[in-house]
């Protein structure tokens, strides 16, 4: 579903990525991982169009993705969360997770703006479809609450919520798992395997390598920008060059 083809990126001279690429499936999870710095959050950022790439090229179910803003990608299918909580203060947690939704609006300004039984059908509609998210990742009980009195890890989750009604084929994932406590790790385990059963592709940006060797059925190791291994996840957690990466010589 998900193609990078040699893709490089250079800030100030810094090389970030280094004629990078790798392939995600549908319903697969792809873990990306490697030490602080390797290029990984620069990939994802490229991936959706926060920034471009220097050279090499992006796909997404055979769309070129070069020179696509984030919206048009997230046109395509192509959802992402951030490594930093992003919460629309002052919203509700059912607002936060509905603003995801506007892509699926079958109603334009005009018709919101001045309440059209249409307009009114469809927010039903698209609320509908944001309880029954938050229901899945047991946030049910807190959809009217404002999300920014939630607790961290609920949050996190909200903005998980929030990607997914997007109605996305393919996720980018970066570090959804930092500040989370062990409990609260596991039950984000088991909410990937659950999409990942449901056909999504999966990118998953991470520096829990717990979690990486749970969920991710292959796994891509970034260090100073280039790919030094790819495999399954017991094959590159043993590999000469990742234990380099991470420990040293």
């Amino acid at each position: 579903m998900l193609q990078v083809k040699r893709v490089s990126k250079n800030f100030g001279g810094i090389q970030a990525l280094r004629e990078v690429s790798l392939e995600l499936c549908k319903g697969e999870v792809l873990g990306l991982i490697g030490p602080n710095g390797a290029g990984k959050t620069t990939l994802i950022n490229i991936l959706s169009g926060i920034v471009p790439a220097d050279r090499g090229e992006t796909l997404f179910e055979g769309h070129v993705l070069n020179g696509l803003l984030p919206w048009q990608r997230a046109e395509l299918g192509l959802a992402r969360t951030f490594q930093h909580i992003q919460i629309f203060a002052g919203l509700t947690v059912l607002e936060n997770v509905m603003s995801g939704a506007h892509r699926l609006r079958l109603v334009g300004f005009w018709s919101s703006f001045l309440s059209l039984p249409r307009a009114i059908r469809d927010e039903v509609r698209l609320m509908k479809e944001a309880r029954h998210i938050l229901e899945e990742l047991g946030l049910a009980e807190r959809a009217d609450l404002p999300a920014e009195n939630l607790p961290y890890g609920e949050q996190k989750k909200v903005v998980l919520a929030r990607a997914l009604a997007l109605r996305p084929r393919a996720l980018l994932l970066d570090e959804p798992a930092a500040g989370l406590n062990e409990k609260e790790t596991e039950e984000l385990g088991e909410i990937i395997l659950k999409l990942k059963y449901r056909g999504l592709a999966i990118l998953l940006v991470e520096h829990d390598l717990n979690l990486v060797m749970e969920v991710c059925d292959r796994v891509v190791v970034l260090d100073q920008g280039r790919v030094i291994a790819q495999g399954a996840p017991q094959e590159v957690q043993n590999h000469p060059l990742v234990l380099e990466a991470y420990l040293g010589k």
